[in-house]
């Protein structure tokens, strides 16, 4: 607690000022009198200063070696960029104009976000509002009566006398900040105002993840519907033939069954993947502020993607200030901090000053002559001597209530690096994955060609071609979920760093 007294009159000065004062009470010199009382008696701030969280002392988000790279699959390798920043419209990486006009798309017409922009400027209006505090408060008042007045009161027998009144005032009013806890209720509206811009940008941020995630999930599924389809139609080819072969008692009609049963299995996975893609179709429009009826969505391919190759990296000393849901925990932390300082101040005494200046008289037209000429000042002291507890457990509450938010920000920081350890790993075990089904591919591939060549050549019958291609196309189908998977890692691991919304505008309503 530290008092400032620079600057203050001498007592010289003071008695000259009021005398002064004394015959010229006028609202001028009231308020000179506010001001002295104010820079006499503020300055001195109750509860402890917010200082903000240490983040964690390490230098990678991995146990083991952080991995730097995936490895080369298809000719393309993901770097990690340690210590690189995040563009703000990272969803360019994936080079795709309609992918980035689903996203500019959302962003202006998300109500979610809209909601969260309003939380902002209302929050931004409170603490305009809570800035009052600092200030006199004047009021101008205008009241007309009429009355009777009896002289009885007075012991006197004279007779009652009826009259009308006229009173116009000015009243000033004052609570001195002496312990600071005005200025503490400030800075936790300042930290609220914090909590919901940080709010905003995390629902910012999840917004793009979401409809970026929609976009490949949609593509993915499109490509799963159209390669299963294939495949029962190739099943379906499968079944006519071996129907004819048990007719000619070549085959036993077991085979058919064994058929029918992986034609079954095979079509029972599609009723699935256009739900899925129903779903995605409408949770899109969902995003982009329109029902599934008016949203025109747009056919973005797979391979209408790039999968981004250099992803920056934040430092992990740099994520707690990036991630938005951090700051926001960040911003709870200091305003329940500064609310110990509003309950400590409670324990201590209000000293609040008051004073009016006007003008009444009998008649409307005489209001203003100097003998109705009415002025007083008064200056009120309270300290809290006993409210059963009240006070002092309300403080013991608020030092609870910050432990609470400490620990929640701290809970929120460690969540943060193991989603980004997560996502790192998952893009390096995504790489190998999709070598692996590439690879699985390309041997079916091979298969199928090799078999289609012995077909030319008589060599093999058409159920072996058949076959070959049921299995190429289910490689096909692998390939495709790796492949959208390691897109949708991609964006969580640049969500999971903050999204880069710190290094670009901001879109804001």
């Amino acid at each position: 607690m530290s008092v400032k007294n620079e600057g203050l009159p001498t007592v010289e000065q003071s008695n000259v000022w009021e005398s002064k004062m004394s015959k010229q009470p006028t609202c001028m010199n009231l308020f000179r009198i506010y001001i002295c009382s104010i820079t006499l008696l503020s300055g001195c701030t109750l509860g402890p200063d917010f200082v903000r969280p240490k983040p964690p002392a390490v230098e990678r988000y991995t146990h083991d070696t952080e991995p730097s790279a995936t490895i080369e699959v298809g000719g393309i390798v993901q770097n990690f960029e340690k210590g690189g920043k995040i563009a703000h419209d990272w969803w360019q990486l994936f080079k795709s104009a309609s992918l980035n006009n689903v996203v500019n798309n959302a962003i202006s017409k998300n109500f979610s976000l809209q909601a969260a922009q309003a939380n902002l400027r209302q929050s931004e209006a409170t603490l305009q509002a809570g800035h009052g505090i600092f200030y006199p408060q004047v009021d101008l008042g205008f009241s007309p009566a009429r009355q009777r007045f009896s002289p009885a009161r007075f012991g006197s027998t004279s007779s009652g006398s009826t009259f009308n009144l006229y009173t116009i005032s000015t009243t000033v009013t004052y609570t001195l900040d002496v312990f600071g806890g005005e200025r503490r209720g400030v800075e936790s509206l300042e930290a609220q105002k914090d909590l919901q811009q940080y709010t905003a940008l995390a629902t910012y941020l999840t917004l793009t993840g979401n409809i970026i995630n929609t976009v490949i999930a949609r593509a993915a599924y499109r490509s799963q519907i159209d390669a299963t389809k294939q495949l029962i139609g190739v099943l379906q080819k499968q079944i006519d033939i071996t129907e004819n072969q048990v007719k000619a008692g070549t085959v036993p009609y077991l085979n058919v069954l064994n058929l029918h049963s992986q034609l079954s299995a095979i079509a029972a996975t599609l009723p699935p993947l256009k739900q899925k893609l129903s779903q995605t179709e409408h949770l899109q429009a969902s995003l982009v502020g329109l029902t599934p009826a008016e949203w025109h969505v747009p056919d973005v391919k797979l391979e209408d993607l790039t999968l981004p190759t250099n992803i920056p990296v934040s430092f992990p000393s740099e994520l707690v200030h990036q991630r938005p849901d951090i700051l926001s925990a960040e911003a709870q932390l200091h305003s329940d901090s500064a609310k110990i300082g509003v309950a400590t101040a409670s324990l201590f005494p209000t000293i609040s000053l008051s004073a009016s200046y006007g003008y009444n008289n009998t008649s409307l037209a005489d209001l203003f002559i100097s003998n109705g000429n009415i002025w007083a000042m008064a200056a009120n002291f309270a300290q809290p001597m006993f409210h059963g507890g009240t006070l002092w457990y309300n403080r013991k509450a608020a030092i609870q209530t910050y432990e609470h938010s400490l620990a929640n920000y701290r809970q929120v920081v460690v969540s943060s690096f193991e989603q980004v350890a997560d996502s790192l790993k998952a893009l390096e075990h995504d790489a190998e994955t999709q070598q692996a089904q590439l690879d699985s591919l390309k041997a079916s591939d091979q298969s199928l060609s090799l078999i289609n060549a012995n077909y030319a050549a008589g060599l093999v019958n058409y159920l072996q071609v058949l076959t070959v291609n049921s299995q190429y196309l289910q490689s096909k189908i692998g390939s495709l979920q790796i492949l959208a998977q390691r897109f949708q890692d991609t964006v969580a691991l640049i969500v999971a760093l903050g999204g880069g919304w710190d290094n670009g505008a901001y879109p804001q309503k």
